[in-house]
């Protein structure tokens, strides 16, 4: 006998998992060069010099045990301080090591967090749609309940009238991811005040804390000058779960953390019911080696000249096409509405040019579809001629 929820999720992939596979297969088949695989967020651009140099330097000055040994579960001294320092730097803020626990990447730091926040079979969390499909999975085996409201489909922002309906005695956060995945729409900063001022409210009609868990692996791909809020100068209750996997290209390399302020409503039991969830998930500590290139690197912004590039080609050229589009102000995707409004059947169609497009089902939009392009140029540039016979198809 085994678990059924268990079995489910280990039998059932994710829609986007799906069209990888399918892409690798049919890459058997026909070549590699010839599948447009936009399915996935791996990012394509290289990590930065700095992560390499620091990397060698680690390896050519330190002892074995230093690097490879055991951390603490809340992570290396010395990297928690620093990131706490760029984070104050940066954001005003005044942060210690005593706020952070370094996580495998920003999934495990969720886990943590929702499992931490968990009290009760009827805790709820909020998703705005449109979200990370894997929101759901993390937050059922937490125990708890997924709420979803829909997406504002004009701006991507929030419709909260929508949000004031969902929260009820059971609600413990609200999950936010901006730049987000799948838009790749940014919160404006009126978008976050409002949504602070709700919380607020809505913390004191119910007595207890509606929290925020910031989910923010794409924070520093941004286009443009657009600013991101930070989150805890609006909202107290905030827990930030972030993921270097996108900002420095090692997404395989599993490295992040949850960030809680002490700000937070009883922030002693709050840290350290994170760090319980954590360790009923299993974890030991993060790699130690990364963990070390991580506290030589928390300054090291990403090169995003690849991503705007692509963003501006396949935005501009969709676009006259007779595509609809939200424009990504953030992250490396776009969200487009499906032509003829089924966005299952259109991914379908796709798949038979070897173009992989993900429908937006999972993501809380069934009518839309989106498109990672976190990708060689060239990829964009030989598929555009696909993405023009498939909207004629």
């Amino acid at each position: 006998m085994v678990s059924e929820k268990m079995l489910g999720l280990g039998s059932r992939r994710s829609c986007i998992r799906e069209l990888f596979e399918f892409g690798r297969q049919r890459a058997e088949i026909v070549g590699r060069e010839n599948i447009f695989d936009f399915s996935i967020g791996n990012p394509s651009t290289p990590a930065p010099e700095e992560v390499k140099k620091a990397a060698i330097e680690i390896l050519e000055t330190e002892s074995s045990d230093a690097i490879h040994g055991y951390t603490s579960a809340s992570g290396n001294d010395q990297t928690r301080d620093a990131i706490a320092s760029s984070l104050n730097r940066r954001f005003g803020m005044d942060f210690t090591r005593k706020n952070l626990f370094i996580t495998c990447g920003a999934a495990p730091a969720l886990t943590a967090t929702l499992k931490a926040l968990t009290y009760s079979p009827e805790c709820e969390y909020i998703a705005i749609a449109p979200f990370f499909p894997e929101y759901r999975c993390f937050v059922e085996v937490s125990g708890g309940k997924l709420v979803v409201v829909p997406a504002d489909t004009d701006k991507f922002q929030i419709d909260f009238d929508e949000l004031k309906k969902a929260i009820n005695k059971n609600t413990q956060a609200v999950i936010i991811n901006s730049p987000n995945n799948p838009s790749g729409v940014v919160y404006t900063e009126d978008t976050i005040k409002k949504l602070s001022d709700i919380l607020r409210a809505k913390s004191e009609e119910l007595g207890h804390p509606v929290f925020i868990i910031a989910d923010e692996p794409y924070r520093e791909l941004v286009y443009g000058g657009v600013d991101v809020p930070y989150i805890p100068k609006f909202y107290n209750n905030t827990i930030i779960c972030y993921s270097y996997s996108k900002s420095l290209s090692l997404p395989g390399e599993r490295i992040g953390y949850v960030l809680v302020p002490n700000s937070v409503d009883d922030f002693t039991s709050i840290y350290n019911a994170v760090m319980g969830g954590a360790r009923g998930l299993g974890h030991v500590c993060a790699p130690s080696l990364m963990q070390k290139i991580i506290g030589k690197c928390v300054d090291v912004k990403p090169d995003l000249t690849v991503y705007e590039r692509n963003r501006n080609l396949l935005y501009d050229s969709l676009t006259k096409m007779g595509y609809k589009c939200a424009k990504p102000d953030g992250a490396f995707y776009l969200f487009m509405e499906a032509p003829g409004g089924d966005a299952a059947a259109f991914s379908e169609k796709a798949k038979t040019l070897d173009l992989l497009i993900v429908p937006g089902a999972d993501f809380g939009c069934p009518g839309h579809i989106r498109i990672s392009y976190c990708v060689p140029t060239d990829r964009i540039e030989r598929a555009l001629p696909l993405f023009e016979k498939l909207i004629k198809m």
